[in-house]
């Protein structure tokens, strides 16, 4: 009878310590999948008077321009402005309410917006208007004098993203 209690204890431990083998395994993993691995460099933006101002020009070539603000020394906001094969100058945060958390964000890949953590594509086009999801949450612009505007208000809004 004593071997078989010597054995049960020798597998208690090995279920204990491999049980919490895997609990440190995930949390090791969890921290690195939402450490920020931003890969698409941005441009470091200030507001003038509580508003960011881009020449249109600087859109023209259909590129998407990744601008990050910093808002404190731990955390910078990140959106990007393209102008969409439409012709319309878009703009979002490089962030979505369901991979946000990576903090991977978007890259362009010709007509595309392009989810780096999960892979899902974006029509440039639709940028602004399909929300939600995985879709890049929008971010309100105003065009005037062919400069593109957006509120540093409006960028705040967008912090609860980059935490």
């Amino acid at each position: 009878m004593k071997k078989v209690s010597d054995l049960t204890k020798i597998a208690y431990v090995f279920i204990v310590s491999t049980l919490i083998s895997l609990a440190v395994i995930s949390l090791i993993a969890e921290t690195n999948t939402y450490a920020g691995n931003f890969t698409v460099p941005a441009i470091d933006v200030q507001p003038g008077n509580g508003v960011f101002s881009f020449p249109v020009s600087e859109f023209q070539d259909g590129k998407a321009k990744h601008f990050s603000y910093k808002v404190s020394p731990n955390q910078s906001i990140r959106f990007f402005v393209i102008e969409s094969s439409d012709g319309v100058i878009r703009a979002a945060f490089d962030a979505c309410e369901v991979c946000y958390r990576a903090q991977k964000g978007y890259v362009q890949q010709g007509n595309n917006m392009i989810c780096i953590n999960c892979g899902r594509k974006f029509r440039s086009d639709k940028v602004n208007e399909v929300t939600g999801g995985c879709n890049p949450s929008a971010l309100k612009r105003t065009l005037r004098d062919n400069k593109v505007f957006i509120t540093e208000q409006d960028v705040l809004a967008g912090a609860k993203y980059f935490k």
